[in-house]
């Protein structure tokens, strides 16, 4: 009995394709999430709704960042990265109960502008419901960064919320 493993092989082998090219994204992405992940650590930033605390940390293997978010007499949040094939993706999980989904367009290197547009959101109750609907993160240097997001209801933006955050840790 004779077992034919070249085409065994090459089945596997294209099976495992889309799984290598999810994995080596080509647009600058890639560099652009190394980046995020030297946000590790703890920040702080005096904000109108008092002291705003950020703990970013890598997760995963590397392979995501999470950004938990505290403010004094609020409900903490949490914000996720993670590379999607060619692009950034954020998830942010609001005290609005919802969870806004992001794409970055990618790292402005003139301006150190990292930013994001809106994609979809789970638990949204209508199209008109607020939420987080872009957001940018502006590197200043390696211990200040500035971040912006931008509250929309009704289809408008009705605020956007920025801060100035230097790293204490």
């Amino acid at each position: 009995m004779r077992i034919q493993l070249f085409p065994m092989a090459a089945a596997l082998v294209c099976a495992a394709m889309p799984f290598v090219n999810a994995a080596s994204p080509s647009n600058g992405a890639e560099a652009a999430f190394d980046k995020l992940k030297t946000l590790a650590g703890e920040w702080e930033a005096d904000t109108s709704m008092g002291k705003a605390h950020l703990k970013y940390e890598t997760i995963a293997g590397g392979t995501a960042l999470v950004d938990r978010e505290s403010v004094a007499d609020h409900p903490p949040m949490m914000t996720v990265y993670h590379l999607d094939g060619d692009r950034i993706v954020l998830t942010h999980y609001c005290m609005l109960g919802n969870q806004p989904r992001m794409q970055a367009r990618g790292l402005n290197a003139e301006t150190g502008e990292l930013q994001f547009d809106f994609l979809d959101a789970t638990n949204l109750t209508s199209p008109a419901a607020g939420h987080m609907h872009n957001a940018t993160i502006r590197f200043v240097d390696a211990d200040h960064i500035v971040t912006s997001w931008d509250f929309y209801e009704n289809g408008k933006r009705k605020m956007t919320e920025t801060a100035q955050f230097t790293r204490v840790r």
